[in-house]
């Protein structure tokens, strides 16, 4: 099936935070004398579909988040089994803003895009050799959904609702003709990501008292709306908290009142009781993740639609205390990489706990592309996704994800090689939010996922637009040969940045040109790969001589990143890796053996210190109660990763990020000991290298690889270990003992070890 890109639209009106729209209706009806009919839809931004009363819709943000000017994406379904032959038939469609039309007040300038406009609709629909697309012949009405914005929320009015109205016997004699209207300029594709649907895990509150909003005061830069409707609203009502926070939306069930305003205000924190959402302040009062419902009166279920919200807490008003009961909401956890490929278990609850909560974050900010946090943004922030690559790919089917949304980042991407911090993106974050660490993303993600996946489709489809972005980053040296652009090692503890930009930007493009050279030579692209090795081999000369002490093997600012990222990274000649590695073991030991980085050093320290033999001193800075570290996050009674290590009641941060989530990664890949194609030339390859933490009495784990399961796990015994390896038909494991022999493993087998 082709696509005629004819669209059409209800109206040209635009929604906004003081101007609702409410999102259409569309209704086309035909008749066919076969089943065999097919349908190609896409909703600018958002779209759902019924055929004969039957939704069929893919998902809950159908067809995917995108910047219509770069890809513009539809979908396929079948509708042979919907048809009724020889009789009037009729497709239903409404649509939701999403990307397509923001409000205005957004910091990320998404309501001045080019491409902003009312939401969208083309369609074709095959019957056999007899085709339809959408035009003239369309109908359109409002729908009850009277307000929808991706990140604020929903409003529906139930009073509103049409009876009927996706039926074929119904009569749209009054409905208005749909309006032709501009078609996006974007690359047209079907789309190949995962769909964003309930993970099937439904939530009760665990508690249910009577609650209060604490003061809410949005940024300085957001527009400040009074909505006339909101004034009847109050803000005390009756608080539930799910015992967890996560990502999804509510099911309402009420027996309502006609009339009855209900409100449902979510967020993740508590203060002094009151759920306090100023931490989600990027919107005006009554839109930072709030949906509200006016019944019409008896038995009414909601599930909102074209949103989803990050949240623990839902504090609601405008309902009576025997309103209040468990059955009233239900927490519908979604996401889009709900399949699980990987995983890990030990003897130590803290442990499992931190890998629970660095899980359910990956979850939560995975829809159809790793967002920086389910509740404030939603934006695809690159460098939390560069650094969450790979842990994501070894516990988590996201690779065709990846694959679609770096088509999203190539699009975005500026014909002299520059990169927004977001994507996608309508024009903001190529002034600020970008910068190496973050451009990583272009880099780590196809090589990570080749690695993990071997898809190598996904280095064919990247390499031109990385030579394009290693050339604009060697543009940007400076007279020593080193670079200084963008942001650096974010969110340190503590609050201070302390190694330079010039060192984790340098050091960054440094492994990123080496990874390129890897990528190309996977290609056999000889002259980019030479290129690559050249600019690598340049940066790493020009930070040694720079930036790096080569006699007492001290790097840059002489802080747990640098020494970090420099043994990480390969700065360090071999000679010199032990020296490097014992002055960091002294530099923490300094710090009370506790963490003291950004997110840059903190994806890079647990695997350098079991590189050194220093595991125990990791799992201690992992796992240990006191703050900062890990385990004090569980104290303070989180469930999820959050933005800062920062005590309970300092800053306003998210609490539900995924940047600091590597640990999921070294207990993987040290504690358990399974690195999977460790070198990412062979995925029949795995090294099992287990740390045999002392407190423990097991640890194990999985990754479920193209060529299948690969299992292992310790138990401490009187005299050491026993380690149990399961690798499918097909998958050799070498399996590296303590005392640094190797075995080769294939199949099933158990080692003293």
């Amino acid at each position: 099936m082709d696509f005629p890109k004819q669209f059409i639209c209800a109206s040209n009106e635009m929604n906004s935070y003081r101007h609702f729209v409410p999102a259409p209706y569309f209704r086309k009806t035909f008749f066919t004398d076969t089943a065999d009919c097919k349908l190609r839809v896409t909703g600018l931004g958002f779209y759902r579909v019924w055929i004969n009363g039957e939704e069929i819709t893919k998902g809950l943000l159908a067809p995917y988040i995108s910047n219509p000017d770069d890809v513009v994406y539809f979908d396929d379904y079948d509708l042979s089994p919907y048809i009724i032959l020889n009789e009037k038939n009729v497709l239903g469609f409404q649509l939701g803003n999403g990307m397509q039309n923001a409000p205005g007040g957004s910091i990320w300038d998404f309501d001045k895009a080019k491409f902003r406009a009312a939401p969208k609709l083309a369609f074709l629909l095959e019957c056999g050799r007899v085709r339809a697309f959408s035009g003239r012949s369309v109908k359109t009405a409002p729908s009850p959904l009277y307000f929808d914005d991706l990140r604020a929320g929903v409003r529906y009015d139930a009073r509103r609702e049409i009876p009927g109205w996706n039926l074929p016997e119904f009569d749209d004699s009054g409905w208005a003709d749909a309006l032709l209207c501009e078609s996006p300029r974007g690359e047209f594709r079907l789309c190949a990501a995962e769909p964003v649907l309930p993970t099937g895990e439904e939530l009760r509150a665990e508690t249910i008292r009577p609650g209060r909003m604490r003061p809410y005061t949005p940024r300085g830069d957001v527009a400040h709306v009074t909505v006339p409707e909101d004034a009847q609203d109050g803000r005390e009502g009756f608080l539930y908290d799910f015992g967890k926070n996560n990502a999804g939306i509510v099911r309402l069930k009420i027996h309502g009142r006609p009339g009855q305003r209900v409100v449902l205000q979510f967020g993740e924190l508590l203060t002094e009781g009151a759920l306090d959402y100023n931490n989600i302040n990027f919107y005006p009062d009554g839109f930072s993740q709030r949906d509200v419902y006016i019944c019409k009166g008896g038995e009414e279920v909601f599930e909102p639609p074209f949103t989803y919200h990050g949240f623990r807490y839902c504090l609601v008003t405008g309902i009576d205390e025997a309103q209040a009961t468990p059955e009233l909401l239900t927490y519908l956890v979604c996401t889009s990489a709900e399949k699980a490929v990987g995983g890990f278990a030990c003897s130590d609850e803290t442990a499992n706990r931190l890998y629970a909560m660095c899980d359910a974050s990956d979850r939560s900010n995975f829809f159809y592309f790793p967002t920086d946090c389910p509740h404030r943004e939603k934006n695809g922030w690159t460098g939390d996704a560069a650094l969450s690559a790979e842990h994501m790919l070894m516990t988590m089917n996201v690779g065709g994800s990846y694959k679609e949304w770096m088509r999203n980042l190539r699009a975005a991407q500026k014909d002299d090689g520059m990169l927004p911090g977001i994507v996608p993106t309508g024009g903001w974050g190529f002034h600020w939010g970008n910068g190496p660490a973050w451009d990583a993303a272009l880099i780590f993600i196809p090589y990570f996922t080749y690695q993990y996946t071997g898809d190598r489709e996904i280095l064919a489809e990247n390499a031109a637009a990385i030579l394009r972005y290693l050339h604009y980053a060697a543009g940007k040296r400076n007279e020593n040969g080193l670079v200084a652009y963008g942001l650096g090692d974010w969110c340190p503890i503590g609050g201070d940045v302390k190694p330079t930009l010039e060192f984790t930007d340098s050091v960054t493009i440094l492994t990123c040109a080496e990874k390129a050279a890897f990528i190309f030579d996977v290609l056999g692209q000889k002259k980019e790969k030479a290129y690559a090795l050249r600019l690598y081999s340049e940066l790493r000369g020009a930070i040694r001589a720079h930036l790096i002490d080569k006699e007492t093997c001290v790097a840059d600012t002489d802080c747990q990143t640098s020494q970090a990222m420099a043994l990480y990274y390969g700065v360090f000649d071999e000679t010199e890796k032990a020296k490097a590695a014992e002055h960091l073991i002294g530099i923490i030991h300094d710090n009370g053996d506790f963490l003291d980085t950004g997110i840059l050093g903190a994806r890079v320290i647990f695997h350098v210190l079991s590189e050194a033999g220093e595991s125990e001193l990791a799992w201690k800075m992992i796992t240990r109660k006191e703050f900062p570290s890990y385990g004090a996050l569980i104290g303070f009674g989180e469930t999820t990763i959050p933005e800062c290590f920062d005590l309970p009641g300092e800053g306003n941060y998210s609490h539900n990020h995924h940047m600091y989530c590597d640990i999921k990664n070294w207990f993987i890949s040290a504690v358990a000991g399974l690195r999977y194609n460790p070198d990412g030339r062979d995925p029949s390859r795995v090294l099992i290298k287990p740390a045999l933490i002392s407190s423990l009495t097991f640890a194990e784990a999985r990754y479920d690889s193209p060529a299948g399961q690969i299992f292992v796990r310790w138990d401490r015994t009187e005299n050491g270990a026993e380690l149990l390896v399961r690798a499918a038909d097909g998958i050799t494991a070498e399996i590296v003992t303590p005392d640094g022999a190797s075995r080769i493993h294939t199949g099933e087998g158990r080692y003293k070890y």
